[in-house]
């Protein structure tokens, strides 16, 4: 069994972690970091101290009324994409440990088509 690196526990929750193929499991986060751990086999873990996490990244819809999926962009390891039961209960808890300036919100549909755009007149000029 993996050991955690929390030694206190804020919040448990069950999520999924998109990586690669999707995992489920049980989020968990606490003081030392952010956790995940599959439900059905104990090797895959995902373990994310604080001082390792560079953005939270919120896909928001309908003007904040559902989250579907949150992403942690970390300094060393890229980045990780999960979604849970309650995601705002999540994002609360993770805003007690990082920086509230650090939590930021994903492009959406159009603003990304908007950037293609523009990239694509930078091009040919």
């Amino acid at each position: 069994m993996v050991e955690s690196i929390n030694t206190k526990v804020d919040l448990v929750i069950d999520a999924t972690a998109f990586t690669g193929l999707t995992d489920y499991g049980k989020i968990m986060i606490g003081d030392r970091g952010f956790e995940f751990y599959n439900t059905r086999d104990p090797h895959k873990f995902i373990q994310i101290p604080w001082e390792e996490v560079n953005l939270v990244i919120a896909s928001v819809m309908f003007k904040g009324r559902w989250i579907p999926r949150y992403a942690i962009e970390t300094k060393k390891s890229g980045t990780f994409t999960f979604s849970s039961k309650d995601p705002k209960k999540v994002l609360r808890a993770i805003r007690e440990y990082v920086d509230p300036d650090y939590m930021v919100h994903s492009l959406s549909f159009f603003e990304v088509i908007k950037g293609a755009y523009k990239a694509i007149g930078k091009k040919k000029k």
